[in-house]
């Protein structure tokens, strides 16, 4: 490990948080021993984020909704780091990393990092070393930490071990009420967000809406005694967003 990578790295520098990451993600032998060197500098750094956790199923509109709440996240203050999980091919073991292309106004900003994974077969919807570099990203001064899950559906349940908030994303007509209910996931969450609420979904997320409401009734309390608020958001018109950003 370069000597000057740490310090680097707590200067905020985005390339030198970049190469952290990929000395961290390395399987080489030769890198195990720098990698561990360089987390144990930056675990008294550990903690100085809010992380939250963005889940949901294929399409509905996780990349999309992060560049416009991280713009709102980075005209509020803050510094936004977002951790992009991609899907890998089981035949291939490659991926296309497509989720920063959603996230382009974003991506200009000097203070947001976006950092594509590879999942690489690791189950509940995260990284091999997701925990590893959202202590990176804290250790680079960001204070909102975003992960975006694959969007496996029911069982993604591990982003939630890791962060402090977890949001799930679902649109109206994906299923009946009774989905509502089900246990996994929905246990899981502190936020429900009915996304592309506009044009023709408007009147159909409404009623969605209403019907979780009431189906999280049935769901028990999270840990700290409350049930999640459901909210209707529409990205691409940037309608519920300052919303979601106050529900956050």
């Amino acid at each position: 490990m370069s000597p000057d990578l740490f310090p680097a790295l707590r200067s905020g520098n985005r390339a030198a948080l970049a190469r952290a990451i990929t000395l961290v993600e390395s399987t080489r032998p030769e890198d195990i021993g720098a990698a561990r060197a360089l987390l144990l500098q930056c675990l008294p750094l550990a903690g100085g984020s809010v992380r939250i956790g963005i889940t949901g199923i294929p399409g509905a509109g996780k990349s999309t909704l992060i560049d416009a709440m991280g713009l709102r996240m980075l005209d509020a203050g803050h510094r936004v780091a977002v951790l992009a999980i991609d899907p890998s091919s089981a035949r291939s073991g490659g991926s296309i990393l497509g989720d920063k292309t959603r996230m382009e106004r974003l991506a200009q900003h000097p203070d947001a990092f976006i950092r594509p994974f590879l999942a690489s077969g690791t189950l509940g919807g995260v990284g091999r070393r997701t925990r590893e570099t959202v202590l990176l990203c804290e250790a680079a001064g960001f204070d909102r930490v975003l992960i975006e899950t694959v969007g496996i559906g029911q069982s993604e349940l591990a982003v939630d071990r890791m962060t402090d908030l977890n949001l799930l994303l679902t649109i109206g007509g994906a299923g009946d009420e009774l989905q509502g209910i089900k246990r996994g996931i929905m246990e899981s969450a502190d936020l429900i967000l009915l996304t592309k609420t506009d044009g023709g979904n408007a009147a159909r997320n409404e009623r969605a809406a209403g019907d979780l409401r009431m189906a999280v009734q049935l769901l028990p309390a999270r840990e700290h005694g409350a049930r999640p608020q459901v909210l209707l958001c529409s990205a691409t018109e940037n309608k519920g967003i300052a919303e979601l950003h106050g529900a956050l």
